[in-house]
């Protein structure tokens, strides 16, 4: 197919939407840098493999990433307890048992479903986003094998905007796709610029634009992929190739973001909240090596004349000096403080370990401590980190969980209901 007025006014929105983002951009990668290095490629195109820790002379804050990610996916996703439970609107239903127990066995089907995928491993990538980009994207999909399929998205794809309410209902996705994976997906549609790097090397990647945005006209009673509530275009981005046009029944992208400001789209992360930190950390640790080297390995004033150069600083290395002088080689003083830079170091690390509520997550585990101290430390996890949570409830787990459901109610995997 060829450029439509329908691409057209698609990729004119893209431009606008990426004008808006541009800001974000450059705050993404330096908080990249320093506590993601392995997404670290926002404004910047690394190679695949590359090494990407120069920045980072001290590691705390990736580990203060990885304990808080780790710790949200324990409180809310975690895969050896019940983390969700379903039930109906209607709150006479509860009375009756039949209903209960489809809805018990419903429940079952969902938790089987969500192991039998690749939801742990997705969801747990978007816990890492969320906490250093403040704003994460996750794709769900049917799948013929697994029924369920999800796909964490890198926030440099991700282009959004909100409805009148303030939620996520539009996603621009731009990404790479090998030319041979192209033509797999859509067949003859491709241009004819893809159909000649098939021939010369099928493995070069092309870009390609998904959009998926709620219809403004459809027939609700037709259940054909025109007259669904979501809409999903591929566009080729070179030409403005539309590809294919089809829809969803429920928004398959779930957008959380950790804060937001009431202006903003986009949201803040607590990594954000700790780069000055992270920064200043960072070049304290450069210099305080910098001062350990001199002390331990200093540098040395040697007389203009007397000895014959080159210096040997080696062990056991002989310098030669002549006979009868006063002269010596001897190490310069530079009258370093070592404790006060480590206790400033120590400083900025605790104010890290705050932002991403390390101490407190932490639990310090004693002989003396009870069951009731227990429960108690983590109901004060929970009130720490309440806000999030229930940002996290309504913009993750709640529109998740819809969509699953949709999803096995569709393909039958439920028992018919009562």
């Amino acid at each position: 197919m060829a450029k439509t007025d329908l691409t057209k006014s698609l990729m004119s929105r893209f431009d606008r939407l990426k004008a808006q983002r541009q800001n974000w951009e450059t705050h993404w990668q330096e908080v990249a840098d320093y506590m993601q290095p392995r997404k670290a490629d926002v404004t910047k195109q690394r190679a695949r493999g590359d090494k990407r820790m120069e920045q980072v002379f001290d590691s705390s804050p990736i580990q203060a990433v990885e304990l808080l990610a780790a710790s949200l996916h324990g409180m809310l996703t975690n895969p050896s307890t019940p983390w969700f439970s379903l039930r109906f609107k209607d709150s006479s239903l509860e009375m009756e048992d039949e209903a209960k127990l489809w809805l018990e066995n419903a429940t079952e089907v969902m938790y089987t479903a969500f192991n039998r995928s690749n939801f742990q491993q997705e969801i747990f990538e978007l816990y890492h986003d969320l906490i250093t980009f403040g704003t994460a994207a996750m794709f769900i999909q049917e799948d013929n094998q697994d029924i369920l399929k999800f796909s964490t998205r890198h926030i440099n794809e991700i282009f959004i905007a909100e409805d009148d309410k303030g939620r996520i209902d539009t996603v621009y996705r731009k990404f790479k796709l090998s030319v041979r994976a192209a033509i797999q997906q859509f067949g003859n549609k491709v241009s004819s610029d893809i159909k000649m790097q098939s021939a010369k090397d099928p493995y070069n990647e092309v870009e390609m634009l998904h959009v998926v945005y709620p219809r403004s006209d459809y027939n609700p009673n037709l259940k054909d992929t025109d007259n669904m509530p979501f809409e999903s275009v591929y566009i080729e981005m070179k030409n403005g190739n539309e590809l294919s046009v089809s829809g969803f029944q429920e928004f398959p992208f779930v957008v959380p973001r950790y804060l937001k400001a009431s202006h903003e789209i986009y949201g803040r992360s607590p990594a954000m909240t700790a780069l000055p930190d992270v920064k200043m950390l960072n070049e304290m640790s450069k210099t305080t090596i910098k001062a350990a080297q001199k002390q331990v390995d200093p540098p040395l004033l040697v007389p203009d004349d007397g000895f014959l150069l080159p210096v040997r600083t080696v062990p056991g290395g002989l310098n030669f000096y002549r006979s009868g002088t006063r002269d010596r080689i001897e190490p310069l003083n530079i009258g370093a403080n070592n404790p006060l830079g480590l206790n400033m170091e120590e400083q900025r690390r605790t104010a890290i370990r705050n932002v991403f509520y390390v101490d407190q997550l932490l639990m310090q585990q004693g002989p003396q401590m009870t069951a009731t101290e227990v429960i108690q430390r983590n109901e004060e996890k929970m009130r720490l980190l309440g806000p999030v949570l229930g940002r996290l409830q309504s913009e993750l787990l709640k529109p998740m969980i819809d969509r699953c459901f949709n999803i096995l109610l569709r393909r039958e995997q439920f028992a018919p209901a009562p």
